[in-house]
């Protein structure tokens, strides 16, 4: 099993080791938006078959060039979408080096509306966000870990011998993040649930959210694993009534030791997916895209690669260098 948080000794020792890297200006060399030349990979579809549920769901893997084990990356999509979506961050990732594996979840995903009249469909969605799809969710990511880990050691698949499992990420955005939440270390009823997953030893989401009921602090006071936190001025959902007081009361909620926060400013809900979504009113800032990859490539590259520069990059000057001057940004 994989220590949740470094130890004591460790910390220190990195501690130092930034300080070193911000002397001697490696922080500076460090740029987490660059991209080797080589053309990516096609992305492999592939299928989880989680016989203890009798449940299957289809994945998106986008793999790096280099056929080493890579740090592994997996994403959670929003309610209604599918393992193509967010492909802007497939890409980047796994051009970084990482397996970027991308979930789709039955009863969640893009079926729910598709075949849907159009003036039904967000009746359909609403009916979706319901706590049985909650839980297939949060199931689906050990069940995805589990056959990532099989497919590994299986001669001749794809994925034989490319896959570094000691070192996981996991993110999602919006229902994905909610299930990223779970999966990371939130708990619930007064922490008497937990459907952490200790395998996964960093978490990024995309549009957080407090839980509905009980105490934000007594729901994260468990987490154990390096958070990012990202969210924007306007980041509102018609569907379960997540607000910006909601996204925000994430972050003061953590305890302190390699967490993050971002705030884009003029960011509504779909600045973190491909494309606008229908009721947006903001126009699109293409830097906000610039932003995430920046701070989402260092934040992996910090605590999946233990990467000095990049912890250097990333507690230091770094994100300013991206993000614009209303942007906000804190960590712990």
């Amino acid at each position: 099993m994989v220590p949740a948080r470094p130890s004591i000794a460790k910390s220190l020792l990195v501690a130092a080791l930034v300080l070193c890297a911000t002397d001697f200006g490696m922080a500076q060399d460090y740029d987490p938006l660059a991209t080797p030349d080589a053309k990516p990979a096609q992305p492999l579809e592939l299928i989880v078959v989680d016989t203890d549920r009798q449940r299957e769901f289809p994945i998106r893997v986008y793999l790096p060039s280099d056929d080493e084990p890579a740090p592994v990356v997996l994403f959670s999509h929003g309610l209604g979408g599918s393992r193509e979506g967010n492909a802007f961050m497939g890409r980047h990732w796994s051009a970084r080096g990482y397996v970027a594996v991308f979930l789709q979840h039955p009863g969640s995903d893009v079926s729910v509306w598709q075949d849907v009249p159009l003036l039904q469909r967000m009746g359909a969605m609403r009916r979706a966000a319901n706590a049985e799809n909650t839980l297939l969710r949060i199931r689906d990511v050990p069940a995805a870990i589990d056959a990532l880990g099989i497919w590994d050691a299986t001669p001749d698949h794809p994925l034989e011998g490319r896959l570094d499992l000691s070192h996981v990420g996991m993110s999602g955005y919006s229902f994905g993040a909610l299930t990223t939440q779970a999966v990371s270390g939130q708990t619930a009823a007064r922490g008497r649930i937990s459907n952490t997953d200790r395998r996964i030893t960093a978490a990024i989401a995309f549009s957080p959210s407090s839980p509905r009921f009980g105490d934000p602090q007594q729901a994260f006071s468990r987490v154990e694993i390096p958070w990012m936190l990202m969210t924007g001025t306007h980041d509102l959902s018609p569907i379960g009534n997540a607000d910006l007081e909601s996204r925000l009361g994430v972050y003061p909620a953590l305890p302190p030791g390699g967490m993050y926060e971002l705030v884009l400013d003029g960011a509504e809900h779909s600045a973190f997916t491909d494309r606008a979504l229908p009721g947006d009113t903001e126009q699109r800032n293409p830097n906000h895209h610039r932003v995430i990859l920046a701070l989402s490539t260092a934040f992996w590259d910090a605590y999946l690669r233990d990467d000095v520069a990049a912890r250097a990059w990333l507690d230091g000057d770094g994100p300013r260098l991206v993000m614009e001057p209303k942007d906000r940004w804190q960590r712990k």
